[in-house]
């Protein structure tokens, strides 16, 4: 291979042949729905322009260093380009700068990490090995030295390009950067590394919020939560629960898709079926985390706030003032408990526990752990159960205990000794795997409340049940289409999947089934009412599950809604009982298609307001400034 003065200069090359492998990673790696051309475009056009800038801009070096600028750049890019990949692979959504604030967090990862990788994913470092090897073999050839003007013409060039992206970008979608909750939007339309750019942007807009906090907002934010989220209406269920002890069980990734389902031929949840029969149940419950997963989970059933749209409360604003579950039970002689057996580091927990008032988290060290009891991310459910009896025998009663299985985690893996069902048979093995643990998991549920009613704490004790977030992401829609016998799974389709189980279960009441949409923000506000603990002054964006005069829509964090007759997500709204595009399918429906496809949009500024306040809060630390017992 011979180089002369007319060939191609390598950042030139560079540019084109790393924006031609993320072009591709977009396209067949990342599942990034494309509606129209306009949209392919841009996801053409993006990565491109942001390699081109990128590259470009050895020019302005000599020729040594432009050559190892153009070597450590694609290098570097192409890691950035990597983490996005394996961090999608698992939670379908895009690396923030919180994230990676939680590297503390990698060392528990174990074999989640490994799973992502694949031995195929080594062919996106074949451009950076081809750059290497030009810039290293033919440095004369391939560096150019350019006049002032011909740089000054390579800086005008990329940013004319990038501006163009832009302005094609708020074309197809205005006021684009005023939707940091939908990253795959962002990353769409101007590309994964202009993202983190403006990811940083955010990160420091944010940080500089609560030095800037006085307390204003509060009031505002008072009257807007007295007038949409606080209930007149008395629970049905007011102090039902009065003194009993509360005990939580969490169980990890458990979607409501298995409830009443079977794999194989066999029932995938015979317990928990059987239990939702003597529950109140919540049949439309949905799950409302985001990239802090279950420890979203818990600040949404402590605090009825939401979790943050990049990164995890737990990690980002663990220092700040709440006026959290066990912070309130403890004025009314509870002691509160958690029972996890992972690190007490692991999402930052112990740090956050303490701040939000518990007396003590049975940590992996409170457990005997060893590799016959062990799996996947580690002890097992059922001696996680077994082994915490003890511990909950000598709590101090009443009590408010929370409970986090583990076993149900991604990848979700389990020995055949374990395993009651015959895993799934599909393309995905992520989802075939999942319905044995899933039934472990149940069967370890099953196993524990045998203990609690030995041990006779069952009787004096209110028992919650849910799912924490999703286990199957939609990088795994055409698996899961197979097994729900659908064509494919719509943007309606992926809301409804992240219903997780609910269920209140109250030793001596009967059963009953709820289909009114809830989700874990009304969490709080619902156990405080059960155990007849008027709560006035508190600040909450959920209402109590039994009261009929409740918020119309319950939000998730990436912007989709859910209300009594729609359900909106990427820009489209659907009707929420059948799940057609009102846009399309409006021969079902009255009215034209204009006011169809317009039916969505009455709730879309409420549910931005009702992110955003809360949003105000844990960014301000706003509750420093609020009294919550203004009216003592």
């Amino acid at each position: 291979m011979m180089f002369n003065k007319r060939n191609v200069p390598l950042y030139i090359l560079a540019s084109a042949l790393f924006g031609l492998k993320t072009y591709i990673v977009y396209r067949f790696l990342f599942n990034i729905s494309i509606e129209n051309f306009l949209q392919e475009l841009i996801l053409f056009i993006n990565p491109f322009a942001s390699a081109f800038i990128l590259f470009a801009a050895s020019v302005w070096f000599k020729q040594k260093r432009q050559m190892g600028f153009l070597r450590y750049s694609a290098l570097i890019g192409t890691i950035i380009l990597y983490f996005n990949v394996m961090f999608y692979r698992n939670f379908t959504d895009f690396i923030t700068i919180p994230v990676l604030f939680q590297g503390s967090n990698a060392a528990d990862l174990g074999s989640s990490f490994l799973a992502l990788i694949n031995i195929p994913d080594i062919l996106l470092f074949v451009d950076v090995a081809i750059i290497w090897y030009l810039s290293k073999r033919y440095p004369g050839s391939v560096a150019v030295n350019y006049p002032k003007k011909t740089k000054m013409t390579a800086l005008a060039t990329s940013i004319a390009i990038l501006l163009g992206n832009y302005i094609l970008a708020e074309i197809e979608r205005p006021q684009l950067l005023q939707r940091t909750f939908d990253r795959e939007y962002l990353v769409k339309n101007i590309g994964v590394f202009n993202y983190h750019i403006y990811d940083v942007i955010l990160q420091s807009k944010t940080k500089t919020q609560r030095v800037f906090a006085d307390g204003n907002e509060m009031s505002k934010i008072e009257e807007y939560v007295d007038e949409e989220a606080t209930s007149e209406e008395e629970s049905k269920l007011f102090g039902v629960a009065e003194d009993k002890n509360v005990i939580i069980v969490s169980l990890e990734s458990v979607q409501s898709f298995v409830i009443n389902n079977t794999v194989n031929g066999e029932e995938i949840t015979p317990f928990l079926n059987e239990l939702i029969e003597e529950s109140y149940y919540f049949e439309n419950f949905y799950h409302q985390t985001e990239q802090g997963k279950t420890s979203d989970h818990e600040f949404l059933i402590d605090n009825s706030l939401y979790p943050l749209p990049r990164g995890a409360v737990y990690f980002t604003h663990s220092q700040n003032e709440y006026n959290s579950v066990p912070d309130i039970l403890k004025e009314h002689d509870y002691n509160s408990f958690v029972f996890h057996a992972n690190n007490k580091s692991f999402w930052n927990r112990d740090v956050m526990y303490e701040n939000t008032g518990y007396a003590h988290y049975y940590d992996q060290a409170a457990y005997e752990i060893n590799e016959a009891n062990s799996v996947g991310w580690g002890l097992k459910d059922k001696e996680f159960f077994e082994q915490s009896i003890k511990y909950l025998q000598s709590l101090p009663e009443p009590f408010y205990s929370r409970f986090i299985t583990l076993t149900n985690h991604y990848p979700f893996e389990l020995g055949e000794e374990d395993a009651s069902i015959e895993p799934y048979n599909s393309n995905s093995k992520t989802l075939n795997q999942y319905f044995p643990t899933v039934r472990y998991t149940d069967e370890a549920l099953e196993q524990f409340f045998d203990d609690l009613k030995a041990s006779g704490v069952y009787e004096d004790s209110i028992i919650i049940v849910m799912g924490d977030h999703y286990g199957i992401s939609d990088f795994h829609n055409k698996a899961m289409s197979q097994y729900l016998n659908k064509e494919e799974i719509t943007p309606y389709d992926q809301v409804q999947l992240q219903r997780v189980p609910f269920l209140i279960h109250i030793p001596g009441h009967e059963g009953e089934k709820y289909s009114k949409i809830s989700g874990q923000i009304d969490v709080k506000p619902t156990l405080l009412n059960l155990l007849g603990i008027e709560n006035d002054d508190d600040i909450t964006f959920g209402t109590d599950l039994f009261t009929n005069d409740r918020k119309d829509f319950i939000a998730l964090r990436n912007g989709s809604f859910i209300t009594d007759d729609y359900i909106y997500s990427k820009d489209q709204c659907f009707d929420r009982e059948t799940g057609k595009l009102l846009a399309i399918e409006t021969n079902v429906l009255q009215g034209s298609p204009e006011e169809n496809a317009n039916a969505c949009e009455p709730f879309k500024e409420k549910v931005e307001k009702d992110l955003s306040y809360s949003d105000k809060i844990v960014y301000g630390d706003l509750f420093r400034f609020y009294d919550f017992n203004s009216s003592e």
